[in-house]
């Protein structure tokens, strides 16, 4: 499991338009849907359905919603940054302003629990975080989390 696989450069995005924790859920929806086909209401539903049962803000500004969807072949990922932080009802009560969503087939066993992994370890990293955050550039930001990944690896 990496982010070359995970992630299209078409499903990364700098948003400034997230006032809510629903509206990013939205646009989230909008991104899978451009870049997976996948329908972005099944999406939005999915999301909401998954955050119902806790909240996926992990703390430090980051937010790893994730869902099961009908259409998908593999796991799939969404990055997001947002320009102002939004309330996300995270663990260490601060708001968010990186989410990377993962969606995942329904029959999808280990390998969705692989890819939040991967998410969830480089995105807990402060420096990864910090450079993400000083990039606010989606072509930048899909080759800082690429490129992070593989001097990890070395």
């Amino acid at each position: 499991m990496n982010f070359a696989n995970l992630l299209k450069p078409e499903a990364v995005k700098v948003l400034t338009s997230a006032s809510s924790k629903k509206r990013l859920m939205h646009d989230l929806g909008d991104l899978a849907e451009s870049a997976y086909g996948v329908k972005s209401s099944d999406v939005l539903n999915a999301l909401l359905e998954r955050e119902s049962l806790g909240p996926t803000g992990v703390g430090h500004g980051v937010a790893l919603p994730h869902a099961r969807l009908e259409g998908l072949d593999r796991v799939v990922g969404a990055f997001v940054l947002l320009d102002k932080p939004i309330d996300f009802n995270s663990v260490d009560r601060q708001p968010v302003d990186i989410a990377f969503a993962l969606f995942a087939p329904e029959d999808a066993g280990v390998e969705h629990l692989k890819a939040l992994a991967l998410v969830s370890r480089t995105l807990r990293n402060a420096a990864i975080c910090s450079k993400l955050r000083s990039n606010p550039n989606a072509a930048t930001l899909y080759t800082i989390l690429i490129s992070d990944e593989a001097a990890q690896a070395a």
